[in-house]
């Protein structure tokens, strides 16, 4: 039923499965008013930088599109 295991050649190794702490971290500090507002003021300039950008970039990338006026310079009106 228990079986020994096998002999480690390091000590500590051996030693680290029997090893539990009973020292438990110190809680968290909560964040200030500031920083959640910083925090949130950070994440509506990227949101809005994306949502920009993408209204911008719509109709640069819509092809169904034609110019409304074709260039031509004025070497080619024959004088």
């Amino acid at each position: 039923m228990f079986r020994r295991r096998e002999p480690v050649p390091f000590a500590f190794v051996a030693e680290a499965d029997k090893f539990r702490s009973n020292v438990t971290p110190p809680p968290r500090e909560r964040a200030t008013a500031g920083q959640i507002m910083g925090r949130t003021l950070i994440g509506l300039t990227v949101v809005a930088g994306l949502v920009g950008s993408l209204l911008f970039g719509m109709p640069a990338m819509s092809a169904d599109q034609s110019p409304a006026k074709t260039q031509q310079s004025e070497a080619s009106d024959g004088r």
